[in-house]
């Protein structure tokens, strides 16, 4: 088989596809699973770094439906480490500020009848 040549010289046109869209994932939401874990780990500033992920992970819940960005399940990872983090720390610091007033009410109802 003998194939004839174009009549325009041999032209190799190989069309080169734009590269798809890269699947970009929400900072915002990478943020707060990373403040969502710390909170859960770090015992001293973790109600700050709970309340942060909490904040992080609403906006980036919103960013993610409007810009269609990836990151929904880091997101809502962060939302919930944050939000138990938080509450435990909460229920802890409650309960040493009630321990402390406790102590102290007793002491002093304790120095009052002068049993101390």
């Amino acid at each position: 088989m003998n194939n004839p040549t174009p009549p325009y010289g041999e032209q190799n046109y190989y069309q080169q596809y734009p590269k798809p869209p890269q699947e970009r994932t929400n900072s915002k939401a990478v943020a707060a699973l990373v403040l969502g874990i710390l909170s859960i780990v770090i015992p001293y500033v973790s109600i700050l770094f709970g309340i942060t992920a909490i904040i992080l992970a609403s906006l980036a819940f919103k960013e993610i439906r409007y810009s269609y960005e990836q990151g929904r399940g880091l997101a809502t990872a962060g939302l919930v480490c944050g939000i138990v983090s938080t509450f435990i720390y909460t229920i802890l610091i409650i309960m040493f500020v009630l321990t402390v007033v406790l102590f102290n009410s007793a002491h002093t109802a304790m120095g009052a009848f002068g049993l101390a």
